[in-house]
């Protein structure tokens, strides 16, 4: 739980342009020299480069971290789903950075497995609301004690002053997410 104020979806678009900032550095790498032209000093752009690569490294093995047969993009919009109440599929598909086509199959989908349904607004009959239903909340709430329980597992690897030292790191993290906040 965030408690900075930073909105769900923007911390998923922040994570979701680190991704593809990683794929993008893999495949044409800047050097330090050049980011330092920039106007940023050679220690803060190797730090920025380690943390952006360790989010990124630690996000994609987050995602891997899945039950209930969903895809990514699924795992993703259920979760908005439940965080933004009864989404219409075009805020749906803003908060996820998606194409309205896009979200459109992949709410086909979830709606297919169960775990959403579509529901006409009471105030306009031509806006179609998405709501999570029970299975789509246990199927959710698994999910995230999968990713939680590998998580636990990886921090009980570390020594308790590694653990501390992350925990205090998580608080930074945090900060440093919500600089760009209002």
């Amino acid at each position: 739980m965030l408690s900075t104020g930073l909105t769900y979806c923007s911390l998923l678009g922040k994570l979701t342009i680190l991704d593809r900032m990683s794929i993008a550095s893999t495949e044409n790498p800047a050097s330090t020299e050049e980011v330092a032209s920039d106007g940023v000093n050679a220690s803060e752009a190797e730090m920025a480069s380690r943390l952006r690569l360790a989010v990124t490294r630690l996000h994609r093995r987050l995602r891997q971290q899945t039950a209930g047969g969903l895809t990514q993009s699924q795992a993703s919009a259920l979760a908005s789903i439940a965080k933004l109440g009864s989404p219409t599929l075009g805020a749906l598909a803003a908060c996820e950075s998606v194409q309205p086509p896009s979200m459109t199959r992949i709410v086909g989908a979830l709606e297919e497995l169960g775990y959403v349904s579509r529901v006409i607004d009471s105030t306009d009959r031509r806006v179609a609301r998405v709501t999570i239903s029970r299975e789509g909340v246990r199927v959710l709430d698994h999910n995230r004690s999968v990713k939680n329980a590998f998580l636990a597992q990886q921090l009980r690897r570390m020594a308790p002053e590694e653990r501390q030292s992350l925990g205090d790191l998580t608080v930074l993290l945090e900060r440093l997410i919500a600089l760009d906040e209002p």
